[in-house]
């Protein structure tokens, strides 16, 4: 399929056909939640530089140069490349700007009132314009022009802190959590902001700090503190203050089991041969249980550790209690649930290569997303963006020559 008819495709699918996004962001966060449109139908522009594009395209591992995670991260978008920093760049993204109806940035705040793009601006033209800003402390506050990136908002909205053993490092979770969230709040915000906008005809902006985002996910984290000077701490694999849930040793691994429901408790004890604990009253609730964590966990961990995984959670499955084991990518690509599940697809790149990439959520009963064109190629789409606001073959030259796009 040709890139004019998979640009088609694209908008004629989902609940989103007919929304037209502009993404001006990079690497994570912005692109992330563009991608989540753009499953769902959205008729999303991706701006690059035309050197190099998208460091993303660089990030991790390659295959002929371009990153196999931009199939995921880029997927049913279109590319155009154009050098923000040159003035002639920018009026045709403004142009692009006022046909569309979501505009997504992730630059540090100012950047975009720099080259003239306020949201003021942008609404004198646009008043319907939906305007998504992530950063990492948000557009305003004492912070808001320091440079934030994931991780370091990880650590700032809680999370960092709690992921550790207690007294080891604090670790980082193994992706980039803190940027994910962040998307997806923008994603939620947008939704509203064209609900909203369906009523009264005006556009809005989204102010997502990712910090807050990581933050807005923390629990009982700062309630507790506020009420009784609780001070959370690392825990590991446990979750504290809710037992028993937590990681076991295994013959030849590890299992999770999650028995913190009271029924589930009593059926889980009962399971490993410990009615004994199964008809303690003292252990018929959360309370009581976690003054007894201890041998609660120890008792689990005896039936686990002279058992393999596939025969502990054979056991726990017939008995109803949550459980699993810790998957890796392998994993994950020879499970039958996620292949049921429409979990992994496949998409094949420029240079012929089948890739499996992470299928769509969620899922729509009646308006389902799909993956309906593979990731762009570094400013595939220019030319037949560009003409349809009324750029000629001739001005696209030129534009070529002087190295805006």
């Amino acid at each position: 399929m040709d890139a004019q008819a998979q640009a088609e495709t694209s908008a004629t699918f989902g609940p989103l056909a007919g929304l037209r996004v502009v993404e001006l962001g990079q690497l994570i966060a912005g692109p992330f939640a563009a991608k989540t449109l753009a499953d769902f139908g959205a008729d999303v522009v991706k701006i690059e530089p035309p050197q190099g594009g998208d460091p993303l395209r660089q990030w991790r591992l390659l295959h002929e140069g371009t990153s196999v995670w931009w199939q995921v991260q880029s997927r049913n978008k279109k590319s155009v490349a154009l050098d923000l920093r040159q003035a002639e760049a920018r009026d045709i993204v403004r142009r692009l700007i006022d046909e569309a109806d979501v505009l997504i940035e992730n630059f540090k705040p100012g950047v975009m009132e720099g080259w003239g793009m306020s949201y003021d601006a942008l609404s004198v033209t646009n008043p319907k314009l939906v305007m998504l800003r992530i950063s990492g402390y948000g557009q305003t506050g004492p912070y808001k022009d320091r440079p934030g990136f994931g991780v370091v908002a990880e650590a700032m909205g809680g999370l960092r802190h709690l992921t550790a053993e207690p007294g080891r490092v604090p670790v980082r979770v193994g992706v980039s959590i803190g940027d994910t969230l962040a998307s997806l709040h923008g994603v939620i915000g947008v939704l509203m902001a064209l609900q909203h906008r369906a009523t009264t005809g005006r556009g809005q902006v989204i102010d997502v700090a990712l910090y807050e985002a990581v933050f807005n996910c923390m629990e009982s984290l700062l309630p507790e503190y506020s009420a009784f000077g609780a001070v959370r701490e690392p825990a590991g694999s446990a979750l504290p203050g809710i037992a028993p849930s937590n990681a076991y040793a295994c013959d030849d691994g590890w299992v999770l089991v999650a028995g913190n429901g009271d029924s589930i408790f009593k059926r889980l004890m009962n399971a490993i041969g410990r009615e004994d604990l199964a008809n303690d009253a003292a252990l018929a609730g959360n309370a009581g249980r976690v003054k007894r964590v201890e041998e609660i966990d120890a008792a689990i961990g005896a039936f686990t550790s002279t058992r393999k995984v596939v025969e502990v959670l054979s056991v726990l499955n017939a008995a109803q209690v949550p459980a699993g084991r810790i998957y890796t990518a392998r994993d994950i690509a020879e499970d039958e649930h996620f292949r049921a599940r429409g979990m992994i697809e496949s998409v094949t790149t420029p240079e012929g290569l089948a890739v499996d990439v992470p299928g769509i959520v969620p899922k729509l009963s009646d308006t389902p997303g799909r993956i309906a064109r593979r990731a762009p190629t570094l400013g595939e789409d220019t030319e037949s963006v560009l003409r349809e606001i009324g750029v000629t073959a001739e001005q696209l030259l030129a534009l070529r020559q002087r190295g805006i796009c």
